[in-house]
């Protein structure tokens, strides 16, 4: 019951953006530790060196969960373990530290979830977040 509700509070911590990269500014802090926490509607990120960043990744219906996020350049974003983290069934949740200044891409996958033994449609859907540090 206690990761049941802790999960909840945690997807609850996404931001309000109303489409695909009409959120420039992620969501503040889930005051987990977190300078900025961002979902699967957020697809650009600024901060600063030193802050943590919080994925926060909900699976669309019919879909299997997303991959674990992943940073194109560690040296800028690398990856942390979030030790209080306990994800619900749909969520992928990852953390992340802001290194160097510079742009790194995290990027996560996902594709559909087919019934075994039963046709199933060849696509991925991709998520991308351009996160962008600075001193």
């Amino acid at each position: 019951m206690v990761a049941l509700a802790a999960g909840l509070m945690l997807a609850a911590c996404g931001s309000t953006s109303t489409g695909p990269g009409s959120n420039p500014s992620p969501s503040p802090s889930s005051g987990m530790g977190f300078d900025v926490t961002v979902t699967e509607k957020d697809h650009t990120a600024a901060m600063h060196v030193g802050q943590r960043l919080e994925v926060v990744l909900h699976a669309a219906g019919g879909m299997n969960n997303w991959s674990q996020p992943k940073s194109s350049d560690e040296t800028v974003l690398a990856p942390t373990v979030d030790p209080a983290a306990t994800a619900v069934r749909g969520v992928t949740l990852a953390a992340f530290e802001a290194r160097a200044p510079g742009v790194a891409e995290i990027a996560s996958y996902a594709g559909p979830a087919c019934p075994s033994g039963q046709p199933c449609p060849m696509y991925v859907v991709v998520y991308s977040l351009k996160v962008t540090v600075s001193y």
